[in-house]
């Protein structure tokens, strides 16, 4: 059977999904759809790029992935198809993919070229749709689109290191549901750099010396509880997919707030380490 997966900012309340979804169906009827996000903020790619990153690999190879992020063809953003780690992406061509083929080189991309043989406005809909389809019933990349030699990459994305190799100047990645932080400092990047160095981990007016290997790490449990200094405890992780992370334990956005409000740090916004 069949694996389709769907990541959007087409959100919950509108038609989209559900279209999308019986548009699927209607072309197999032996399929698995699995919804791997449709609350990406609107038009951010880098955000959805991390989603994706970290989200793909837990499927079977062969699964198909239908991104439909900033999807309007025109003459800057076109339509492609991509098998990659075992792995067929379909999405517009507005660097999306670059943080995965940062480390797999993709076996095969196409420009997508049906669109003369359907008219629409909804591309991941009509385009898409055909193209995972294609895919599924064991057709290849290039009845569907033409081949291609490279695709867009993102600018801006990875950390700056300084010519005296002692410090990493990062920046918010993503902002998760409970208002963590998520920069674009990896452990890879951090132990390679820092070679066991002690460090400083600057955000604004905050400073971390730890960083912990879970969440649960920062509370001292040996203390009784109701004398714990849990609630607004600040603290810097490695997360599960092994980027530097900045949160509040058990931090809660609707009530107390997230470390994001909380420090004040938002998307791109600067977060640095010093080694010493």
């Amino acid at each position: 059977m069949a694996i389709i997966t769907l990541t959007t900012d087409f959100g919950e309340k509108d038609h989209f999904v559900g279209a999308i979804k019986g548009a699927i169906y209607g072309e197999l009827e032996d399929v698995r759809i699995v919804d791997i996000s449709h609350n990406v903020s609107p038009f951010n790619i880098t955000e959805a790029a991390y989603i994706i990153q970290n989200a793909y690999n837990s499927f079977p190879k062969g699964s198909i992935h239908i991104i439909g992020i900033d999807a309007e063809l025109n003459p800057e953003n076109r339509h492609i198809a991509l098998k990659l780690d075992g792995h067929y992406f379909i999405c517009a061509d507005n660097g999306i993919m670059c943080m995965i083929t940062s480390e797999f080189i993709p076996e095969k991309v196409v420009e997508i070229n049906i669109h003369n043989k359907i008219e629409t406005s909804f591309p991941v809909l009509d385009i898409f749709v055909k193209v995972a389809a294609h895919i599924s019933r064991g057709g290849t990349l290039e009845i569907v689109g033409k081949p291609i030699d490279d695709i867009k990459r993102l600018t801006g994305i990875k950390p700056v290191i300084n010519n005296e190799e002692n410090q990493i100047i990062g920046s918010v990645l993503y902002i998760d549901n409970y208002g963590n932080v998520v920069t674009n400092i990896t452990r890879k990047l951090f132990e390679t750099i820092g070679k066991g160095r002690p460090y400083e981990i600057e955000a604004r007016n905050y400073k971390f010396k730890n960083i912990y290997e879970r969440y649960s790490d920062a509370i001292n449990f040996n203390i009784e509880k109701n004398k714990r200094e849990e609630d607004g405890k600040k603290l810097a992780i490695f997360n599960s997919a092994d980027y530097l992370e900045l949160a509040i334990y058990k931090s809660n956005p609707l009530t107390v707030g997230g470390a994001n409000s909380l420090f004040g740090l938002d998307f791109r916004d600067t977060v640095t380490v010093n080694f010493k």
